[in-house]
This record gives structure tokens, sequence and C-alpha cells, in this order.
């Protein structure tokens, strides 16, 4: 246990603050389109998008959402977009794991923007990946036409949304969608393509083109009910399955679909009884420090992040800035890769940088993950990184083909991999961590994580030279107080972008997360990776 000292304190009353602004923000994004809107919901005898989820989802379980700070800080032209439109997530129905995917109709009508393509295929890429069960509940006004030309016609636009339905169907993937509103033009097919669709009558409607459009286009007069209502489609055209009075009925009978499923083939990862880690997981505020700079030992965290705060570790005197070896996390046995962020000595007698990936690190971290594949251990990477190691020493000892290894062994990995960004995750030690790039079943970050090619004292002195060298080639000189204003300028700016919150808008991360629900985290997404069967592993090239 560390001492709690006056700068253990210290960065855990600067942690808390942190926790307090996530639980801030959490709480106004949850919002949607705020509470006048949630009102017009109700009074059309509408649940809202969480109101639904929480009403289908089995009482007192746990729902892990996906992408709740999507669209954050984006769009402010067009009023914002709170989550991106759509809440997504792995929850449990019938005590059965799904993916559930629900327009929220507060914000803008539920309709499409850029990011909510990008959220919504993020929730079809997990449901494929892991055999789930997944549950559409429809409530959207389609496209969002003036930016029609960024969410409509490319690979990952709103079309791909359509692709993964039938993809899905063919890999035997439960789809079951609910109308429970709009639902029009291409965003029609989502539910039809699904495996049963059902409508909520009077509240849901589903049609090609909506009754102005149909009149400017053929001349015909018709109103939506008519048109496409839950009457039309359940005994006129059989476009849907059944039709429900309001929304509870509706999300009934899909529990009462999940409650005769049929069971899923196991990947067969290993999992003991659960055991509350040794170590308080609390401590983790105190233990991560405030200051940046600051080393601290990585396996003060890894002990309150295990059970029993038991690990095996693989090579500990090797290589020692990358911590490889493997413990339990709420019983499944799991193997951890981890950057060691105090200051170590190497086989050499050399000291080594925490946080710097060295060339014996990414060597015994290429080996161990090939144990990991070879064992069926689900692989978990708890970055905090700086990079590779720099330098003429480096370059010569081979720290392009070892970091190369490194990148092959994780990148071909075929156990699920987990990856939580609690710190620094820069430049090409992100990938080599297994980033976003490199198909995470699901990557977090706790509020203390930054993102980015560099760190922003770096990156900003970089830039500034740059800048600086463009206004004297074009003739102009600067002053020293111009020069610490452009630095200011560029500093305020990159670290905005170092911010865990801008990763998360974009879906650079599935989330944020207080790093004492990393336990939970982790263990839904290896219950959720155990219903898809691993394929045999096979690294392709490593030069030795």
């Amino acid at each position: 246990m560390p001492e709690k000292d006056l700068e253990f304190n210290r960065n855990e009353d600067q942690y808390k603050q942190m926790i307090h602004r996530l639980h801030v923000k959490a709480v106004a994004t949850k919002l949607g389109g705020g509470e006048k809107k949630v009102k017009e919901q109700h009074q059309k005898g509408k649940l809202t998008a969480r109101e639904r989820i929480a009403y289908l989802t089995d009482k007192d379980s746990a729902f892990l959402e996906i992408g709740l700070f999507a669209g954050e800080g984006m769009y402010k032209e067009q009023g914002g977009c709170p989550s991106g439109g759509v809440v997504t997530g792995i929850g449990y129905i019938k005590g059965r794991q799904c993916v559930i995917v629900a327009n929220d109709a507060t914000v803008k009508a539920g309709a499409w923007f850029p990011i909510t393509a990008k959220k919504n295929l993020r929730a079809q890429e997990i449901a494929m990946e892991n055999r789930l069960p997944i549950v559409y509940l429809v409530d959207s006004a389609g496209v969002f036409l003036p930016m029609q030309d960024e969410i409509f016609p490319d690979k990952e636009h709103f079309g791909r949304q359509f692709r993964n339905n039938a993809k899905m169907s063919s890999m035997g993937i439960v789809q079951i969608a609910a109308i429970m509103g709009s639902c029009v033009a291409g965003g029609a097919y989502l539910p039809i393509m699904s495996d049963e669709a059902m409508i909520v009558d009077k509240t849901g409607s589903i049609f090609l083109a909506g009754s102005y459009l149909v009149k400017a286009a053929i001349g015909e007069e018709i109103d939506n009910e008519t048109l496409g209502g839950a009457t039309t489609h359940c005994e006129i055209s059989g476009v849907t399955d059944n039709k429900f009075p309001n929304d509870e009925a509706c999300l009934d009978y899909i529990r009462s679909l999940f409650d005769k499923l049929g069971h899923h083939q196991p990947a067969g990862f290993d999992r003991a009884k659960p055991a509350m880690p040794k170590a308080d997981p609390k401590e983790l505020y105190g233990i991560f420090p405030a200051d940046r700079v600051k080393p601290y030992d990585t396996m003060e965290i890894i002990h309150r992040l295990v059970d029993d705060s038991a690990f095996d570790e693989y090579k500990a005197l090797y290589g020692k800035t990358l911590i490889c070896g493997t413990a339990r996390i709420d019983g499944w046995a799991v193997g951890i890769v981890a950057n060691q962020r105090k200051v170590v000595k190497s086989k050499k007698g050399e000291m080594q940088m925490g946080g710097v990936i060295y060339s014996d690190s990414a060597d015994k971290a290429a080996r161990f993950i090939m144990n990991c594949n070879q064992r069926k251990i689900p692989l978990v990477f708890l970055q905090d990184v700086s990079g590779f190691m720099v330098g003429s020493k480096a370059e010569h000892g081979g720290i392009i083909k070892d970091g190369a290894k490194m990148v092959n062994a994780m990148a071909n990995s075929t156990v699920p991999k987990f990856t939580i960004i609690v710190g620094n995750s820069y430049g090409a030690g992100n990938y080599a961590m297994c980033g976003k790039a490199y198909d995470p079943r699901l990557i977090f970050a706790w509020p203390s994580a930054q993102i980015a090619v560099m760190s922003g004292a770096s990156a900003a002195k970089t830039l500034l030279q740059i800048r600086v060298a463009a206004l004297k080639a074009q003739g102009k000189e600067i002053s020293k107080e111009e020069e610490a204003g452009l630095l200011k300028e560029i500093t305020d700016r990159y670290n905005e972008q170092l911010s865990p919150y801008y990763a998360a808008a974009r879906l650079w991360v599935d989330g944020i997360i207080d790093p004492v629900e990393t336990r939970q985290v982790i263990s839904m997404g290896i219950e959720a990776a155990n219903h898809a069967p691993v394929e045999r592993f096979n690294v392709g090239v490593i030069q030795t």
C-alpha cells in the first residue's frame, strides 16, 4: 500500500475533481436535446431513448454505454448533437447479453449527423465481432440534410449500416427492430432487413418518402399514417410483423423474444470465482500523479485492478519498461501488457525512462502476446506511453525491427484485446499498445488520458518553430512578446485536442470511465467476446 503522504492527497484531490467533471458532463449529455424536448416526447405518448433502454433491459443489470460523449463540442453551427443523437451500448435482456441502438428523437428528431453514422457502425461492429444479438429502437428523421455530403455516399457513411444488416444476417447474428417513431427514406431498410420488425401504433411510421414528398413527386395526397403507419404495414403491406399500442408493450414483446433465444457456442475463455483486489481500487486516484511528468510504479495500478491483487509477471527482469503478465479480472483470465512509468535499470545497468518502449521491452511483449494467443487468454493493454526510444543507440540496436515485431504480434492477435488509456498515449506507442486502429474489442480512457502524436509541450514548440520560420520567410519580424503569444495560442489549441473528451467526441475511444469502473468494463467485454469462437493465431512474418 502506498504511503498516503501529502503528494498522495494532492493527487487524490485533483483526480476527484476530474471525476466530478466527468459525472457533471455525463448528466448533462444524457439529457439529450434538453428537458423541453423530453416533455414533448412524453406528450406524444413516447418514452425517450434512455427510458426505452431502461425498460427493455433487466432490472438492476449493468449497461455499458458506448460513445456517450460522441459529438461533444462538435456541430456548434447546427446547434450541437449530444451523444451523436443515438444511445448505444451493451446490456442484458432476460439475462442475455446484447447490443442496443436507440435513436434519440430529442436531438434533431433523431436525424443522422456524420458522428451518428460512425457511432451506429461502431455498435454494429461490436455486435459482429462478438456475435451478440442486436436490438434497434428506431425513431429517426433520417439523414440530416444540411450535411448530406458528409454522411450519404462514402464507404463508412449511412449506407454501410444496411450492408452490415445483411452481413450479420449471414453470420447468424439475431437482429430485432422496433419502429417507435419516424423511420424514413433509406433508413426504412434497417428494421426491415432485421429478423423481426415490430411497430408502435399511431407513433411509429415507416416509408421511403413522406406525404409531402409523395405529393411533390407524383401528386398524390395522403397522410403519413395511411401511407406508412402500423395498420398499413401490419394489415396491408406485411412489411412489419406486429403492432403494439404503446412503447412498453412493444418492449415487453422484445423481452419475450429474448426469453426464447438459443444459446451460443462459447469461445472458452477461462473464468474462476471473482474476487475483489486486496489493494483498494479507490487508491488509484492518489497513485496517479497530478504532475504528468512524474514517474510512478505501474504495478500499484495493476494490483488495484486484478483479483486478489495477484499478478504472475512474465520476464520480470527483462525489458522492464513494459510489464507483462497474467492475472484475473472479475474471475476472467487475462494477459496484461502495461507501460511501466517508473525509471528502471536495464540488463546492462543503464537507466531507462518510464513510459518509453525500448527494444528489449518490445521483444518481450511480442513473445508474451504470442503466448496468450497460444493459451487462449484475452489481452488487456494499459496505456501510459510516450512512444518508442529514439536516438542513435536505439536505432543501431534495432528499435524499428523490435517495435515491428511487437506491432505484428499485437495486430495479428486473434484473442480479444481490450485497451484502457490511463495516461499518455503518444505517437507509435499508441499503435503498439493497441490503439483504436488495431481493433480492440473495447477501448476506454480514464479522465487523465491524453491522446496525440506527441506531448503538448513538444508539439507546441515544434509548431511554433514552423510558424516563426514561415513568417520570417515572408520577411516579417516577430518580437519576443508576439512569439510568446503565438506559443500560448498553439499550446491552448493543442491541449484541447489532447483531452480525452476530444477523443471521445470523435469515437477514438468508446468512452471515458472512472478508474474504479475499469474491472467491470473489462469483465463485460470479455463476457461479450466469449460469444465468438477464436480463430487460430497466425503471426505472419516476424524478423528475428
